[in-house]
């Protein structure tokens, strides 16, 4: 799929190869969108990756003196989800990382990667575009900062220059008298990309609203603002009929196209429907009732992030310089996989996943979809659950990687291996590996989960059999005899 592959130590790497390549290299992180997108041809003509997801203090949230929230290009949808800071002063954007996708496609997937990728149905630009976020572009022709609802021309397509890096998201924090949500509508409870979903940022003073804020995704080619109902909202009380009507005047902004997955007339009916209950409940208080407190990030305990997120481990020395590994050079992938050190010459060019099943023999992680959807092949990647189907095989330079073949201990099964066997949690057993691995890494995150956290860590999962229940019971009993043990 590529032919060049550079692990960067350092921003200026990145602008000098991007400088260099142009149009044929793309700036990777998680890579869960460019993986399929050059796999289905979206993106053609790009032969090297660059890889900076080791550059060190790129995932930064904070919040300057000015009241703005910066976010680093690292920042993944798992870090918003569990910084405080964006929980409290960003909520709109906290609820929309939270639906992207599942654990694993959260812990990879950044934010400036979900910007960049330009889809209208992306979800955390939305909340962006409602905050009117500002988004900071680097080159070695310098830095400019360009208004996010400036930055897309159409489906796919920003402004970006070819030799440009995206380096810094600043945006507006909630201030005290502002509320705000993100309401999403989809064809299911999780992995699901938006039919229509909506943001708004709320100023309310004295029960009255002074100003409003409200975005669509997904009902145009690219993310568009209700600026009538905004305007007829200022300087009225959040009553139902004001709602109402807001509400109607939203839904008369969106320009919606019939596809596979919707009509427009429903899309636009849906906007109507989201955006009233979006008012209702910033109106009532009740927009962060059904947010987790504890939201399941699958990172365990040493990379668990409750609060504003920190920096990385760094594997790889910034001293040796960028890593190149190249195809037709056979550059080594050194990597240790179930504790074991492995030095792969071959699979430079595959994922994660084909590497490990064809060039390490682990067959136990399995390929169901290549696209990230069922979850068969969940690895641990540097202590975090990952769909290995939507990793660089390169990624794995200097990596720490647990497999479902390491899950057993000195001969001893996994607890959660036992209780599968106890519970019968096994029809044809093809999603198992799967299930095995998110499951074993919630019980580390979280030795006592609920039935809702459980729940919420296997939505990545999807076993074909329908055989849940006796999954979801297998991670109750390995709980339970995990505190029964303790």
């Amino acid at each position: 799929m590529w032919q060049q592959y550079i692990q960067a130590t350092a921003i200026s790497d990145v602008l000098e190869v991007l400088g260099r390549e142009r149009e044929g290299a793309r700036v990777v992180a998680g890579a869960t969108d460019l993986i399929l997108e050059l796999e289905r041809g979206v993106r053609r003509g790009i032969h090297t990756l660059i890889d900076v997801s080791r550059i060190p203090h790129l995932d930064w949230i904070e919040r300057d003196g000015d009241g703005l929230i910066h976010l680093g290009p690292l920042v993944t949808h798992n870090d918003c989800v569990a910084s405080s800071l964006i929980r409290e002063q960003a909520y709109p954007l906290a609820r929309a990382a939270w639906e992207v996708g599942a654990p694993q496609i959260r812990n990879r997937g950044t934010v400036a990667g979900n910007l960049i990728t330009a889809s209208p149905a992306n979800d955390t630009i939305t909340p962006l575009v409602a905050f009117g976020a500002t988004v900071t572009l680097a080159s070695s022709r310098g830095e400019r900062k360009v208004a996010l609802r400036d930055f897309y021309t159409g489906v796919r397509k920003t402004v970006m220059a070819a030799d440009e890096m995206l380096t810094d998201i600043s945006f507006p924090a909630l201030s005290a008298d502002q509320r705000g949500t993100f309401v999403k509508v989809a064809l299911r409870r999780a992995q699901a990309i938006a039919l229509v979903n909506v943001a708004m940022v709320l100023t309310v003073e004295r029960r009255v609203v002074s100003s409003a804020s409200i975005a669509f995704g997904a009902v145009a080619p690219t993310i568009i603002r209700a600026s009538e109902a905004e305007g007829y909202l200022a300087g009225k009380p959040l009553s139902n009929a004001v709602i109402q009507e807001a509400a109607s005047l939203a839904a008369a902004a969106t320009r919606p196209i019939d596809d596979l997955r919707s009509s427009a007339s429903y899309r636009r009916e849906m906007a109507r429907v989201i955006t009233s209950r979006g008012l209702k409940s910033v109106r009532d208080g009740t927009e962060r009732a059904s947010f987790p407190e504890h939201p399941v990030l699958l990172q365990g305990v040493a990379n668990s992030r409750h609060d504003s997120a920190r920096a990385r481990p760094i594997v790889m020395s910034p001293e040796s310089g960028p890593h190149h590994v190249a195809a037709h050079e056979l550059a080594p992938i050194e990597t240790t996989i179930n504790g074991t050190r492995h030095v792969f010459r071959t699979g430079h060019e595959k994922t994660l996943l084909r590497l490990l099943r064809e060039d390490a023999g682990l067959t136990g992680t399995k390929e169901g979809c290549a696209e990230g959807e069922c979850g068969a092949c969940t690895v641990f990647l540097d202590g975090m659950a990952v769909m290995s189907c939507l990793v660089p095989a390169p990624r794995a330079h200097h990596a720490e990687i647990v497999t479902v073949e390491g899950l057993a201990h000195d001969g001893t099964l996994h607890p959660l291996q036992q209780a599968f066997i106890d519970d019968a949690a096994v029809q044809c057993g093809y999603c198992t590996p799967g299930f095995l691995m998110s499951g074993a890494k919630l019980l580390e995150e979280n030795p006592n989960p609920g039935r809702n956290d459980i729940e919420q860590a296997l939505t990545g999962n999807l076993c074909r059999c329908t055989g849940y229940y006796s999954i979801l019971q297998a991670v109750e009993r390995a709980a339970q005899a995990g505190a029964a043990a303790g």
